[in-house]
């Protein structure tokens, strides 16, 4: 356990960190995109992103921005050698045919069997469509959510069910969060590390859920 909870740079490091060697993998908008900032070399990750690019590198600064060179949240980025451009459906085709290692997610909520919300709270001036997260949450072999784990008025987004409009279901495989990572099991929520003052038990109480404990 660190001292403190995770910076969400932090959390973007530590889920770098968890992707293996050769991953083909989509940042979704939010605060995963920033995943791309701490990937190495070493681990030859492959980034698509769903506006067709597929070999994004890390975000652009400076004299490195092209402004024809975005991710799916309009945020510069650097090519990396053997990019590619492609047509919107075929990017859609990638994402709905299983090519997807694994996609990092935002989210709103998920549920104690892996539900995912992350397009709608039910706001009547919220947007209107799910967009590609739908197709993402569906279509990656493993789906990792990255997310504060309390609303700002303290209320948890981990959940016995979801209370927003479903993204997928049972499709989220890992929740990163500044207190803690759970994984979603066939045998219940697990936690597998806790940061700054959290606890299992105190993680328990504010969710709800009869977490298992793996922090050992």
């Amino acid at each position: 356990m660190s001292g403190a909870p995770l910076s969400r740079a932090e959390m973007a490091q530590r889920v770098a960190a968890d992707i293996p060697v050769g991953a083909f993998v989509n940042l979704g908008i939010g605060i995963p995109t920033s995943v791309s900032n701490y990937l190495t070399a070493e681990q030859e990750v492959t980034l698509h992103t769903e506006n067709g690019m597929l070999g994004m590198g890390p975000e652009a600064h400076g004299d490195e921005v092209d402004p024809d060179l975005i991710n799916a949240g309009k945020i510069a980025v650097t090519e990396l050698p053997g990019c590619s451009y492609f047509h919107h459906a075929d990017s859609f085709a990638m994402m709905r045919g299983g090519h997807l290692d694994i996609a990092v997610l935002g989210a709103f909520q998920v549920s104690a069997a892996g539900d995912l919300a992350n397009w709608h709270t039910g706001a009547p001036d919220a947007i209107p469509a799910v967009g590609g997260a739908m197709d993402l949450a569906v279509g990656a072999k493993q789906v990792f959510v990255m997310m504060e784990l309390t609303t700002k008025s303290g209320a948890a987004k981990i959940v016995e069910q979801l209370t927003y409009p479903a993204t997928g279901l049972a499709c989220v495989s890992r929740i990163y969060t500044e207190q803690a990572i759970f994984d979603i099991t066939p045998a219940g929520v697990v936690v597998t590390d806790v940061f700054g003052e959290a606890t299992v038990d105190s993680l328990r109480e504010l969710t709800g859920l009869p977490l298992l404990d793996q922090t050992a």
